[in-house]
């Protein structure tokens, strides 16, 4: 018999929250084969079977929390069987496409909108492997997931497979619906992802003494060098694509910032780690771009995509997580003028990035023109960054960004 146990996926995990198991009881799987999802303090993670034969043994449920190393299931050899008193007595034999007593739900073909706290069940008829985000989209778009051709890992739908299925159908998603109010209150429980994020930034900004600085930049080379490399189809490159890059380069001309706090010394980093942060459907992750000293803009930029992606479809590494030594936020698809962000423990700052925008500005020659402006605004650790030496790192990202053929090299 091979015991199924929840993995320690990194350094600093110590318990893991099951989202949904992707076989039934009694299926049989190969080593390596993906059996369920997980969720860390990080990420939505894969779990893979750790030997071959029958599934089966289940002890933990949809939404349960268990320490690493806990068995959560067993997997049987032919003659084989589960022992007497197999998870003290209290194992559960349930498969995921079993629902609660209190609220059962009817086998469907129909795509099903998953609830905030698990993954819907899947239906008898046999199970539909999609990504979370691609079962959502789904949802939204009343695209039949059984019609869809999964183009990940084992055959499994992501996003873009649904994004493609809605563009062939002439699907659009429905835009969300605004219920009238109501008299009773709503209690929603929080998912993993969300306490982690409750928790750590309460923790940041109660224990680290903040301090933020803003600049405006300005941003018309770099929009006239996004418009040449669209000419030369060379590629997409976005503002934010130049702001970590000029990140990179003031980091490099002040590695105080690049920094963290241990008690009675600083740690300064020889390497510049560039934490991304990316919206996912339960919160915020914020995958990261190690070794972003030595990479050109380019490159970083197929890193960012290349990492952001695999974000928002939970299958980001722990390396991939962990490890950053500065971090940046970037609002400026969401139409904003200005905000501020809390620092990403144990980093000593944080940019934040506001939409660009024209507006009418004064010139040297103390005439009106129209040009592309936006605020950046750095939060710093007071205990590592004085407010001097914040006020020159910020102006030296705004001085590179106004000069982007520095960030070329």
């Amino acid at each position: 018999m091979t015991e199924v146990i929840m993995p320690k996926m990194g350094d600093g995990m110590e318990e893991g929250t099951l989202l949904e198991w992707l076989k039934k009881d009694g299926d049989t799987v190969k080593s390596g084969e993906v059996i369920g999802n997980i969720q860390t303090d990080k990420a939505t993670l894969e779990l893979e079977a750790p030997g071959k034969g029958k599934l089966t043994g289940f002890l933990i449920q949809a939404g349960e929390t268990v320490p690493v190393g806990k068995p959560i299931a067993a997997i049987l050899k032919d003659g084989e069987s589960l022992p007497e008193g197999w998870g003290s007595g209290k194992a559960k034999s349930a498969a995921p496409t079993e629902a609660k007593e209190e609220a059962p739900v009817a086998a469907s073909s129909a795509p099903v909108k998953e609830a905030e706290s698990a993954p819907a069940p899947s239906s008898t008829s046999g199970r539909i492997k999609a990504s979370p985000l691609a079962k959502r989209i789904a949802a939204e778009a009343g695209v039949d997931l059984s019609t869809v051709e999964g183009t990940g890992p084992n055959g499994r739908i992501v996003e873009k497979d649904v994004r493609a299925a809605i563009d062939q159908q002439g699907t659009k998603v429905s835009a969300p619906s605004i219920s009238a109010p109501t008299a009773a209150d709503t209690k929603i429980p929080l998912n993993k992802l969300r306490e982690i994020i409750a928790d750590r930034t309460q923790h940041s900004k109660q224990t680290v003494p903040h301090f933020y600085v803003t600049v405006e930049v300005d941003l018309e080379k770099i929009m006239a060098l996004r418009d040449l490399f669209k000419e030369e189809e060379g590629g997409k490159i976005s503002v934010n694509d130049f702001v970590v890059r000029a990140s990179v380069l003031a980091l490099q001309q002040m590695p105080i910032v690049n920094s963290t706090f241990n008690g009675k010394e600083l740690l300064q980093h020889g390497s510049i780690n560039i934490g991304v942060a990316a919206a996912v459907d339960d919160g915020l992750l914020v995958p990261v771009i190690h070794g972003a000293h030595g990479m050109t803009l380019r490159q970083l930029s197929e890193e960012s995509k290349r990492l952001v992606s695999k974000a928002r479809e939970g299958k980001l590494t722990p390396n991939e997580m962990g490890g950053s030594t500065f971090s940046i936020s970037n609002m400026g698809m969401l139409n904003v003028d200005n905000f501020v962000a809390i620092i990403n423990e144990p980093n000593a700052a944080i940019l934040a990035i506001s939409s660009a925008g024209k507006k009418a500005v004064v010139n040297d020659d103390d005439e009106l023109e129209i040009r592309w402006r936006m605020n950046i605004t750095a939060s710093f650790d007071h205990r590592v960054v004085d407010g001097a030496v914040g006020a020159q790192f910020i102006n030296l990202v705004r001085e590179a960004l106004e000069n982007p053929t520095r960030l070329l090299s």
